[in-house]
């Protein structure tokens, strides 16, 4: 089976363990949960790397979010370029295609907190000309586009009218709305006001699990009929009240999302390297745990092909140019 994850933390985790331990770690391999090596171990054709910093942190450290996004993204591309042979940074569905011919994984670039546009259009154009081609709007703070979903106060303020413009200029450069984290009136806004499909990277069903991160029913209709796609977390916090992520939790995740919003809504957006905890498939290299576990539960083949690769590669054909 081929996959296309749209959501880790690699990048993350490889550039602080830089900063703070002066630790030189490889995106070929390295010990952590996404590696070049795991991905293609697990015939993976693609991977959405996203550039993740604690904006808080940042902030109070007197650090320009915009800076430390540019420095991420100066180690991502010279991770790429060392590693060409297998990998090439991808910004649309023709690269993507040549990749596979050519038997190379596509790279594609997300932001994992908009605050790194320090609440200037013109930085979004300065991303989107190094490859950006995926935002996710907030983290777990309120930023210049809108608020997180993390309290009940949040949940209800919507899009700035910063953020109203992100969301018009991204559909307009052709980029990838991602609403995870995004308060609950902030995903409303999005879905009212993008001529484009959007996504949830890495969220599941609230129904299921009652958490803030994951999609109540109406949301999952509403992306589903938008055209977009949410990626399957492996968080156990975001699949049920075990102790460690079982393949048995992100299958009922799975049945309900595909109940409510169609299997073409279903996608996997593992978080890997940005979660703890005990997990059953431990890392990249046993993402065949989640296909056996969908063929025991009477997945089609073509089922299970769309939730691992294809839902995505229909939103990337449909909105990156």
């Amino acid at each position: 089976m081929k996959f296309l994850d749209l959501h880790c933390d690699t990048i993350n985790k490889i550039f602080f363990a830089d900063l703070l331990n002066n630790e030189k770690v490889s995106l070929r391999k390295n010990d952590y949960q996404v590696d070049l090596e795991k991905l293609k171990q697990s015939n993976a054709i693609g991977q959405f790397f996203a550039l993740f910093f604690d904006l808080k942190e940042t902030k109070e450290q007197g650090i320009s979010p915009y800076n430390i996004g540019m420095k991420m993204l100066d180690l991502f591309e010279s991770e790429i370029l060392i590693n060409n042979d297998v990998i090439v940074l991808t910004t649309n569905y023709g690269e993507h295609v040549k990749n596979q011919t050519e038997g190379k994984m596509s790279a594609f670039l997300a932001v994992e907190e908009g605050g790194v546009l320090e609440g200037d259009m013109d930085n979004l154009k300065k991303f989107y000309d190094r490859g950006v081609r995926l935002i996710t709007l907030t983290w777990n703070y309120p930023n210049e586009i809108g608020s997180p979903n993390v309290t009940e106060e949040y949940s209800q303020k919507g899009l700035t009218d910063f953020g109203r413009d992100v969301v018009t200029e991204m559909n307009r450069l052709g980029m990838i709305i991602d609403v995870s984290h995004l308060s609950d009136a902030g995903f409303y806004d999005v879905a009212r006001l993008s001529n484009k499909p959007f996504v949830a990277s890495h969220s599941n069903a609230r129904t299921i699990k009652k958490h803030s991160r994951n999609l109540t029913d109406v949301m999952i209709k509403v992306l589903a009929n938008k055209g977009g796609i949410t990626g399957i977390n492996f968080a156990t916090y975001f699949l049920g009240n075990k102790r460690i992520s079982y393949v048995e939790d992100m299958i009922n995740h799975i049945k309900h999302i595909k109940k409510i919003g169609g299997i073409d809504v279903v996608a996997i957006g593992t978080d890997f390297d940005g979660i703890g905890g005990e997990l059953e498939i431990k890392d990249f290299s046993e993402m065949n745990k989640l296909v056996e576990g969908l063929e025991r539960h009477g997945f089609s083949t073509d089922e299970i092909e769309k939730i691992c690769y294809k839902n995505t590669i229909r939103v990337i054909q449909d909105i990156l140019r």
